[in-house]
């Protein structure tokens, strides 16, 4: 059973580490549209800016539920 702990400590840092992967990419976008002034650019920012906020939310609230399955 331990070792199933450890799974989901890990599982959880790799999806966080995604999310906030994708927000910083998102930001990133975000920013160089605003730079470029590129509505397209902005746009698509914005959606993988709160893309990586929902994927990082469900790592740090819904992974460590999986513990509690078995």
């Amino acid at each position: 059973m331990d070792i199933f702990v450890e799974m989901i400590a890990v599982l959880k840092l790799l999806v966080i580490g995604l999310g906030a992967g994708l927000g910083l990419w998102g930001g990133i976008n975000l920013l160089e549209g605003y730079g470029q002034d590129n509505p397209a650019s902005k746009s698509q920012g914005v959606k993988q800016l709160i893309a990586g906020g929902g994927v990082a939310f469900i790592g740090i609230k819904i992974v460590p539920l999986l513990a509690t399955l078995f």
